[in-house]
């Protein structure tokens, strides 16, 4: 009857709207005509101020590799997009309040797809195109059932991401159902057999679902090609029922007790592997024969509701989850690229990523592969070689060489492979020319200050194009580079002579080094050191200079100790301590265990009184007075001034101990 009350509804809207000539529209609330639409609140005919819009971009510098927490979504939260502001080499990743991991968590990444999780399916985004600038990004329209937390996994500087999603506010108004709608009728989608919709058993079905997850179940990664959830209803039976369950409704007089239900079997598992569901199989059977007869033959009311039992509990084989193929290294010609090739297993319905030996009976897909482009571009040679630049002996020629596009336009020699460039310049032997010898002058500097030394000149065999004598060549005869020569005897000659280099000072960083350096007066075999003065006229050798072995590092650093707190009785002093690399910039690299104490306690001795020589006891038994507390009265305290100090001394340090 519904279903027939439903047909001739909609022939008669369908109907209405061709015999108006306007074509008039049906609005959000299914009446023609209506002009309301959805406003991004949800609500039918809302004006926008029954939900808020929270959104923003997280842009903090981060320093560290690893997860990073972006945002949190709360329950309820719809229209959800996460989105970095350019691409990069960081991840987004997505896990639950409780824990669990829902998208790239345990340092694995998944590929782009759909993901269950929190109440709603997330759809996963990461482009590949080479051209694109596009990042990563995660859209769900909820509503969310928990909180959910927005990680990034940091590899390289934050491009930004940008975060938005709407949640109801105070002044919510809830969607309504029209009022010629009756209870139970569907709305945008079928109701189940309680009135809810198939989305809110679904909800449930996920809700359950998470709280068996929660009780111990591995992390699980829910993937494009894992199974839907059935649809579970208040009174625990799957939707899925067998063929044989008898409608309410009108039943036959009951005859005898002679027959009775009994199970006769039951339906075929929902999967072969994985823990899947059945139901038993009831038949009315002659209670003495067992024969199967009409159902008519049995009380309705008394047949036993089926039950959903598991099945096939053992998990389905595994299987390798293939990835997309990363960019191509190279933009032309032959490159690389990767792909991530993951063990999965499904186990009740739900795609669990699992250690890669569950997968050796299967040959593991390859990682990595050839890829190209496009063709790259060529060398080619536009020209013939020049003529010789010399008309004899050895010079050079030259030719055109271009890279050309695989459509014939010059490019830019990057665009080809510079090992495979042809020569573009090479030599060029002409025959021999006339040659002979090239002198300079004589150098007018004897190498030696005193005593015997050489004066040189440059000589070299050249080509001559001034003369047209035909000469064979330079021949054997050589000119002398070298002459003798002598400034006289070396007696007396002062001088300043410098010694080794010491080692650097220190292991690693700056340091310096050291060397004698001292005034000697050089005789013909021996050295006689003079005092310095001696060789004031002379320029001095550097005695010390800087050295660098290694750099050092990070290292601890730390400022001079403060002044104690207390002059006595146990104070304490502090100091900062800092790490720092060798460009003298803050660092954490230093090892925490060689970190220099930032606190210590100091003047740990007794509070003594200055003396005061005019504070003496006139009197031997001054005890006596300090003992009965007569220090108060001034006679007293001047008769027996050092010993009343002491006591007061005593007291103020006992309170100062409590």
């Amino acid at each position: 009857m519904f279903v027939s009350y439903l047909i001739l509804t909609l022939l008669h809207v369908q109907t209405a709207v061709l015999a108006r000539p306007g074509g008039e529209s049906i609005g959000c609330d299914d009446y023609l005509g209506s002009d309301k639409v959805v406003d991004k609140c949800g609500v039918c005919g809302g004006d926008n101020t029954g939900c808020q819009v929270v959104s923003g971009v997280f842009k903090h510098a981060l320093t560290s590799l690893g997860y990073h927490r972006v945002v949190e979504i709360p329950q309820g939260a719809t229209k959800i997009n996460i989105t970095e502001m350019h691409k990069s080499n960081n991840y987004l990743a997505l896990r639950s309040r409780s824990g669990r991991s829902i998208i790239n968590g345990n340092w694995a990444i998944d590929r782009p797809g759909k993901y269950e999780g929190g109440g709603t399916m997330f759809t996963y985004k990461r482009p590949n195109e080479i051209s694109s600038t596009a990042g990563e990004s995660f859209l769900a329209e909820g509503p969310t059932n928990e909180i959910l937390d927005v990680y990034m996994i940091h590899q390289q500087p934050n491009p930004g991401v940008h975060y938005e999603y709407v949640i109801m506010g105070t002044n919510a108004i809830s969607p309504q159902v029209p009022p010629h709608r009756r209870p139970g009728e569907p709305f945008n989608g079928q109701l189940g057999t309680d009135g809810r919709s198939q989305e809110e058993g679904e909800e449930k079905e996920e809700t359950e679902e998470k709280e068996d997850v929660h009780g111990g179940a591995p992390e699980v990664f829910t993937s494009e090609s894992a199974q839907t959830f059935p649809v579970r209803h208040p009174d625990g039976f799957s939707s899925h029922r067998p063929d044989n369950v008898v409608p309410a409704g009108p039943q036959p007089p009951r005859r005898s007790r002679d027959h009775n239900w009994k199970q006769l079997g039951t339906t075929e598992c929902s999967t072969s592997c994985g823990k899947g569901s059945r139901f038993p199989i009831f038949r009315c059977v002659h209670r003495n024969t067992h024969e199967e007869v009409p159902e008519s033959y049995c009380d309705s009311s008394m047949k036993p509701t089926p039950e959903e039992e598991p099945c096939n509990l053992f998990p389905c084989p595994a299987f390798w989850d293939i990835g997309e193929w990363s960019e191509c290294s190279k933009t032309c010609g032959l490159g690389m690229q990767h792909r991530q090739v993951l063990c999965r297993q499904v186990y009740a319905n739900r795609s669990l990523t699992v250690q890669p030996f569950r997968c050796r009976h299967l040959e593991k897909p390859e990682t990595t592969s050839t890829c190209q482009l496009k063709i790259c571009s060529e060398w080619q040679i536009r020209t013939d070689w020049t003529s010789c630049s010399v008309p004899c002996g050895v010079g050079q020629r030259t030719r055109d060489v271009k890279c050309v596009s695989n459509i014939g336009d010059v490019v830019d020699d990057e665009e080809c492979n510079m090992k495979l460039r042809p020569n573009d310049i090479e030599n060029c032997d002409m025959g021999p020319c006339a040659k002979s010898w090239f002198l300079t002058e004589w150098s007018e500097r004897c190498s030696a200050e005193c005593g015997a030394g050489v004066r040189t000149r440059s000589v070299v065999c050249m080509t001559n194009h001034i003369s047209s004598l035909p000469l064979e060549g330079c021949g054997n005869n050589r000119p002398a580079e070298a002459t003798p020569c002598d400034n006289g005897p070396c007696t007396g000659k002062v001088e300043w002579f410098a010694g080794s280099w010491s080692q650097c000072s220190i292991e690693c960083g700056s340091g310096t080094q050291q060397r004698e350096v001292i005034c000697v007066r050089k005789n013909a075999d021996t050295f006689e050191v003079l005092d310095p003065y001696e060789c004031s006229f002379l320029e001095r050798p550097p005695s010390q200079q800087a050295c660098h072995l290694k750099p050092c590092g990070a290292k601890w650093f730390n400022t001079e100790w403060s002044m104690c707190s207390k002059s006595c009785q146990g104070g304490f002093r502090v100091r900062e301590v800092r790490c720092l690399s060798d460009d003298m910039t803050l660092s954490n690299l230093c090892d925490p265990q060689l970190k220099p104490e930032e606190k210590e306690s100091c003047n740990p001795q007794d509070c003594v009184p200055e003396v005061d020589e005019n504070c003496k006891d006139r009197y031997y038994n001054c005890n006596v007075v300090v003992q009965a507390r007569l220090c108060v009265y001034n006679y007293y305290k001047t008769a027996c001034c050092a010993s009343c100090t002491r006591g007061a001394s005593r007291h103020a340090g006992f309170l100062g101990s409590r």
